[in-house]
């Protein structure tokens, strides 16, 4: 007997229907493991509220799909011979992937994964086969759907593994620059973060589907003359992205908080014997367990982290001593990062790190502070706007980055998203006289770069 589907009250979209066999991917373990991942990470810390979970997330994406879907045929009626619609079979595919798009996600992930460097992605193309594997639970559900390979192809990149081919326009749907994906979060980070960074709804209804090219798109063309308002809508959606980007997602708290995190799990590796594969089946909260039963056995390295252990659980978070933003690093940037980031580099953080605690102890401490250097990814969020339309004039849709002449505010919004980058050298201390000194002593290890941060207003 096939399930009856359900009704679920969602706080951002209000109802959300789904299916008998979408409930039946809902109640495996690895989607219900969701339910323990927040959302933004240790963004809780600096906004109270933003307790949600990637479990919401991902039934709110499927809505975002659901009802991008639904304009996509109404699009398609207008104009049969331009463009296409999706069928009811092809919607179930659509659908399902974005309700299991976000499983292969792990606790405060892009903290440890995009802006450390640490583990792989987690969409990378081995993530993605494992956690659908015929093996694991999800897998076994989407394969007793008929669907798995489809979904699989879905959510990895185009031409990558042995499966099915599928039309453009499903990928698009769930990760485009504008897709279901970011019209969801951006919308739900809104509501439990207390931030009135909105879009216009409407925007959903703007999608349709090219005939010709088989791309998701907006049309933003009607009697030779651009639709300034579409055009003005979309560029909305990614000035929203940035400043949530701005505000939430680097906000130096909130990095302070992801620098113990990836520092903690980054030791646990290394020498607490902690293995990859056993942070893809953890929560938030049994990660912080996993960690403390993976202490390394060297006294320096267990005080270490001990003692980041303990500020995470207590708040204490650490201090900035120097910042520097890649306004004022532009020609040493790339140095920095080739230095610094990823998980190749640790060794070279590390003897950073130590010089730094050498130099205050020349300079006659004896409780020296701990240390930690942060230096994230070189293009942090940076996505060009891929999302195609179709201008007057133009015979094929094109990616909207393409006509950067004609819409300025995109240019300007990557110049800001470059400048979100910085680099921070992080420390254990409240006292602005140790971070002033530790600032003297990293102008001396990093002469090549400007710190423009000042521990105390003059």
């Amino acid at each position: 007997m096939r399930r009856r589907g359900a009704v679920i009250r969602d706080p951002v979209h209000g109802d959300i229907e789904l299916t008998g066999e979408e409930l039946s991917l809902l109640d495996t373990p690895d989607m219900q493991r969701l339910r323990g991942v927040r959302q933004l990470g240790t963004a809780y810390l600096v906004f109270p509220g933003a307790q949600h979970s990637r479990f919401e997330h991902s039934l709110g994406t499927l809505h975002v799909a659901s009802r991008m879907i639904d304009a996509i045929n109404r699009s398609r009626e207008r104009a049969p011979l331009e463009r296409i619609g999706i069928a009811p079979d092809e919607a179930r595919i659509v659908r399902a992937a974005a309700l299991v798009h976000d499983v292969t996600h792990i606790p405060f992930g892009h903290g440890i994964e995009d802006q450390s460097g640490i583990l792989e992605r987690h969409d990378s193309p081995e993530r993605f086969r494992r956690a659908l594997a015929p093996s694991t639970p999800l897998g076994a559900a989407l394969d007793g759907m008929g669907i798995r390979r489809e979904v699989l192809s879905v959510l990895l990149p185009p031409g990558v593994g042995d499966g099915p081919t599928v039309p453009p326009y499903w990928r698009e749907i769930l990760s485009d620059t504008i897709c279901a994906d970011i019209l969801d979060y951006l919308k739900r980070d809104a509501y439990y973060t207390g931030l009135n960074l909105l879009y216009d709804p409407r925007v959903m209804d703007y999608f349709m589907v090219d005939r010709a090219s088989g791309h998701l798109y907006v049309d933003v063309a009607k009697r030779g003359l651009v639709r300034e308002d579409i055009v003005s809508e979309l560029v909305r959606v990614l000035e929203a992205r940035y400043f949530f980007s701005e505000r939430v997602y680097y906000h130096h708290a909130k990095i302070s908080a992801s620098a113990i995190i990836a520092s903690l799990v980054e030791n646990a590796l290394i020498s607490g014997g902690l293995a990859p594969e056993s942070l893809y089946t953890q929560t938030d909260e049994s990660l912080k367990s996993l960690l403390a039963g993976h202490l390394p056995t060297e006294p320096a390295a267990l005080s270490r982290q001990t003692e980041l252990l303990e500020r995470l659980a207590s708040r204490r978070l650490l201090k900035r001593a120097c910042v520097f933003p890649r306004y004022a690093n532009a020609d040493a940037q790339e140095a920095l990062v080739a230095r610094f980031f990823a998980r190749g580099q640790h060794g070279e953080r590390a003897a950073f790190e130590a010089a730094v605690a050498d130099g205050l102890q020349r300079r006659g401490m004896t409780d020296v502070p701990l240390v930690v250097l942060y230096c994230p990814a070189r293009r942090m969020q940076l996505k060009e706007a891929q999302t195609h339309v179709r201008f007057p004039g133009a015979s094929t849709v094109e990616p909207l980055a393409a006509y950067h002449d004609r819409i300025p505010r995109l240019g300007d919004l990557e110049r800001s998203y470059r400048d979100l980058w910085k680099l921070y050298v992080l420390a254990g201390t409240d006292d602005w006289t140790v971070l002033a000194t530790i600032g003297e002593i990293v102008r001396d290890l990093l002469p090549e770069a400007t710190n423009v941060y000042r521990p105390r207003d003059a």
